[in-house]
């Protein structure tokens, strides 16, 4: 079983082959560690180990995670759908949400916020029934109706590509958000500058780095899991 060392250093590993494939600075890629399915202990080993930007997807967690680690320097991701009943117990706890794909949780937001917050717009790429998000037709709409909310900024893009080994699927995915965030970003929008990409989770994170993710997703890959000893 591979130590969490290890498995840090291979990630490391392949971002930078992915980097040197397509171009890219390995400086450019922000690791979100996606601790949801493990505790605060290991997720501090994570911090030890020099990742400071973390992702969970459930309010509960989030804010037990955040109580276990307050003295820590950390950048919070939330990353799943929130309800807009819930957005009042997090909108201040987070750093970015990726996740914004109605306008029920904009006028949430814009209500509960005391600061602006950076949001990903997540739209559903695949199609899939199963996905939540915006449809690609409905984002630019979306997008400008976001002016008026002056407690958000799109930031960027958010999408999860299908579960396939089919890598094409995968790769045209994740080009078609870096096509759909390109579109947004040449508006040149006050609030939606929409430069970054939040896309590539364990098991494609390498494929889309090299279509232009700047934030990809690990979980299990890299935190691994509780049954491997933690509390």
């Amino acid at each position: 079983m591979d130590t969490l060392e290890q498995r840090m250093k291979k990630i490391e590993q392949e971002i930078q082959a992915a980097c040197d494939r397509s171009g890219r600075k390995r400086q450019d890629i922000t690791v979100v560690a996606v601790t949801k399915q493990v505790s605060a202990t290991r997720a501090r080993e994570v911090i030890e180990l020099g990742i400071t930007e973390l992702g969970e997807n459930r309010p509960e967690g989030l804010l037990a995670k955040q109580e276990s680690l307050q003295s820590e320097k950390l950048d919070w991701h939330f990353i799943g759908n929130v309800q807009s009943r819930k957005v009042k117990d997090i909108i201040d706890q987070v750093d970015f949400l990726h996740s914004l794909d109605r306008l029920s949780i904009a006028k949430e937001i814009q209500k509960r916020a005391s600061a602006t917050v950076d949001c990903f717009v997540q739209v559903n790429v695949s199609g899939e029934e199963s996905k939540s998000g915006l449809q690609p037709d409905d984002l630019e709409e979306f997008v400008l109706q976001l002016a008026v909310y002056d407690k958000i900024r799109v930031v960027g893009l958010m999408t999860m590509a299908p579960f396939t080994e089919d890598e094409e699927w995968i790769r045209t995915t994740f080009r078609s958000l870096r096509d759909l965030r390109d579109q947004i970003a040449v508006k040149e929008l006050d609030h939606a500058p929409c430069t970054l990409l939040s896309m590539g989770m364990s098991n494609d994170y390498a494929v889309a780095i090299e279509e232009g993710a700047t934030h990809v997703r690990i979980g299990t890959a890299l935190v691994g899991t509780e049954s491997e000893g933690d509390e």
